[in-house]
């Protein structure tokens, strides 16, 4: 390597030295809340893929044989849009089931990612404690963690979980500190695809029926 890029690349290094050693406190909790949404986030998509693997086929099984008892009774039930709902139940459970044989590792994810985003909030009360707290060292640690995290994470995940990983997220997690760091509102919390899926369903009933 020549002198004149050894010497620029000591000044690059230099820089981003000095950019970390002078990274402020409230821009260094801003990070650590960032990893932590994407943390938290991530370990409820992994156990909301959990929960529809193991207690939606159950549920679906349970309202199909009860709509097929009440038919029996009931003659306004023993249409053909009952039979073609009872039947997209049954695709929807076929569906699942092709998850079935890996939903134990979706429970092993999810709990390594919520140990993940416990030790960045342990981080996170250290920071904003202390003011002069080492922040590269503080940011090394970060990584670590980040690293682990995209280690477990599961790309391939169950239709519908990311609506319900908004649910576990912001209603069943201790969360907060998350919240009010990002300053997160009503938007951030009601997923826009879900909104959109609902609008659809209603005008598609109303055509239906």
């Amino acid at each position: 390597m020549s002198l004149k890029m050894t010497s620029w690349w000591d000044g690059l290094r230099s820089k981003c030295q000095f950019s970390e050693d002078y990274m402020t406190q409230e821009q260094m909790l801003k990070i650590i809340a960032r990893h932590g949404y994407n943390v938290g986030f991530g370990a409820k998509k992994n156990f909301a893929t959990y929960d529809l693997i193991c207690k939606t086929p159950g549920r679906i099984s349970f309202v199909s044989l009860a709509v097929g008892i009440f038919a029996l009774i009931t003659p306004q039930l023993a249409t053909s849009k009952i039979s073609a709902l009872l039947i997209i139940f049954g695709v929807i459970t076929l569906y699942i089931q092709l998850y079935d044989s890996e939903k134990q590792k979706y429970a092993i994810a999810g709990d390594a990612q919520t140990k993940i985003f416990n030790s960045l909030e342990l981080i996170y009360r250290s920071v904003k404690s202390d003011p002069d707290v080492d922040y590269v060292s503080t940011q090394k640690s970060i990584s670590q963690l980040m690293d682990e995290f995209y280690d477990t994470t599961i790309s391939k995940q169950i239709f519908g979980s990311n609506w319900y990983a908004h649910y576990k997220f912001y209603c069943e997690f201790e969360k907060r500190w998350v919240e009010e760091e990002l300053n997160l509102t009503l938007k951030d919390k009601v997923p826009l695809s879900f909104c959109l899926f609902i609008i659809l369903a209603v005008i598609l009933a109303f055509i239906i029926y």
